[in-house]
């Protein structure tokens, strides 16, 4: 009985872990890949370089000797355009985060919402995770679109959309995210088909 309470354990902060984006990313990149390169308006090339770029920037930023460790900070990109979401204790060491990810290969643009001050608690991340999960579930009842072609990350109660759409899709889903409970603010990152 123990070993299956362990087991159901291990199990929910490893998906609790995905769903938040804080997974470490090659587990994240191997699940992510099936997922979504059937519905995605990227090419599978853009899939796999996105993942790359994800990787390649968490590891920059984890192993810097005056950044690592110091920061929380989350890497998330789509199409090739970076969002940077967390927090950093002061203004360089949020300014150093964002040198080491215009490094990386492959990233055109990079979207900084690095917020300086004290590191979330476990607790708010994990707020801002069932937000995240809330906001995929009422896109997924959403009519016109398919859910699957929009990113969602969640940082301090602000949700940030990504994804390749049309214009006119662009408030639809915008509208339908901020009626989400716990939602405090959308910000739209999206590129247009149209």
């Amino acid at each position: 009985m123990l070993n299956r309470t362990r087991l159901a354990a291990a199990v929910l902060v490893s998906s609790s872990l995905l769903v938040s984006g804080c997974a470490p990313p090659v587990i994240v990149a191997g699940a992510a890949a099936g997922a979504t390169v059937a519905t995605d308006e990227r090419t599978t090339g853009t899939v796999v370089e996105d993942q790359a770029i994800e990787i390649k920037a968490a590891h920059a930023i984890n192993t810097d000797q005056t950044v690592g460790g110091q920061v929380h900070v989350s890497v998330t990109s789509y199409n090739n355009v970076v969002l940077l979401t967390g927090q950093a204790p002061n203004k360089a060491l949020a300014d150093k985060v964002v040198s080491l990810v215009q490094t990386v290969e492959k990233v055109v643009r990079i979207h900084n919402e690095i917020t300086v001050g004290p590191l979330a608690t476990f607790r708010e991340r994990s707020h801002d995770t069932w937000i995240t999960t809330r906001v995929k579930s009422a896109l997924l009842g959403a009519k016109g679109f398919e859910a699957t072609r929009v990113k969602v990350v969640t940082e301090s109660g602000t949700v940030f959309l990504m994804g390749l759409i049309a214009r006119d899709q662009a408030t639809n889903i915008a509208s339908t995210v901020q009626q989400v409970n716990g939602v405090k603010r959308v910000v739209k990152i999206f590129e247009y088909l149209d």
